[in-house]
């Protein structure tokens, strides 16, 4: 539980530099979309 805590940390400090560096909000609200879609499909794999 320890590593899957970190690595979602770890990943969110990512996504806040992406979008820091990102100059079209329009362009980081996609990636974020897409991001969230896959991750939910990934985590959700096992569950069917």
């Amino acid at each position: 539980m320890k590593r899957l805590c970190g690595y979602t940390l770890f990943m969110i400090g990512i996504g806040i530099l992406v979008m820091l560096i990102l100059p079209n909000d329009v362009l980081g609200v996609i990636i974020s979309i897409v991001l969230l879609i896959v991750g939910y499909n990934l985590f959700c794999s096992k569950c069917k």
